[in-house]
Parts: C-alpha cells; structure tokens; sequence
C-alpha cells in the first residue's frame, strides 16, 4: 500500500469522505435546546477548524517553507514555532474539525465514522511518509520535536 504514501492531498481525502458522510442516513435534526447545542457546537468546530489552518499556513509562511504535502522532503525548514508548538499536524487537524463539524450538522451517529477514517488514512498514509521524511532531512532535531510535540493534540 505504499503506493498511495503521499499521493491525495488531505483536502481531497476530507472532501471525499464528506461526499460518503452526506449519503449515510441521518437523524431528525433536533430541536429546542439540543437543536440549538448543535448549531452552537457546528459553528464553534468549523470556526476553530478555520483558525488552526490560518495559524498553521501563517507558520509556514513566516518560516518560508513549503506547504507541499505531496513532496515533504522539499521542507527547507522545521517549523516549531506558533501552532506548531502545540500539535505537529495543525492543517489535518483543521481537516479534521471541519469533518467533525460536519458530522454534528449531519446529527447522525454513523456520520462520525468519517472523521475517524480520515484520521486513519492520512495517519497512514501522509503523516507516516512526512515524518519518514522530516526524520531523515532533519535528523535528531526532528526526533526531538516528535518527542515533544503531539502528532495530533
């Protein structure tokens, strides 16, 4: 399965389990109190989605190295700094909350098993392959940061 190592970008993964996630069957959307808990959690989870990703592309850019998913070991610099501190993937995370986000306007139980697939595909198949490739350009410095850093939150 190596072959699908850093071969769909994370975007179109996300949009591709959001297509499966829209057909699963849903639930009556709820009404008075809960209702309005999910439009509350919906917004709050997308708006934060959005928040991590202009953080983590604001990193890149400051460090002025790539945002390439594709080609990880064009990295010209380990960024650890800003977002980076925090969670050693902030655009999947991103990616993650806006499915999560989803799922809770879905309001559908099974709609819940795509953010886990996405998680389980790009842990596998990006992140896996991008630390393979950061520990060998980057070396020790990189091993230091992973034992640091989490690789999700």
């Amino acid at each position: 399965m190596r072959f699908l190592e850093t071969k769909i970008p994370a975007p179109f993964v996300a949009i591709a389990i959001a297509t499966g996630m829209w057909f699963l069957p849903q639930a009556e959307p709820a009404l008075g109190v809960l209702g309005r808990v999910r439009v509350v959690a919906t917004a709050v989870t997308s708006q934060l989605s959005g928040v991590i990703a202009l953080a983590a592309f604001g990193a890149l850019w400051w460090a002025k190295t790539t945002i390439n998913p594709i080609r990880p070991e064009r990295a010209s610099t380990l960024v650890t700094r800003g977002i980076y501190r925090f969670t050693r993937n902030p655009m999947y995370l991103s990616l993650l909350l806006l499915l999560t986000s989803y799922a809770i306007h879905l309001w559908s139980w099974l709609a819940l098993a795509g953010p886990v697939a996405f998680v389980a595909y790009i842990s596998r198949f990006q992140i896996v392959p991008e630390e393979r490739a950061l520990r060998s350009k980057f070396g020790s410095e990189f091993v230091e940061y992973k034992r640091q850093v989490r690789r999700w939150i």
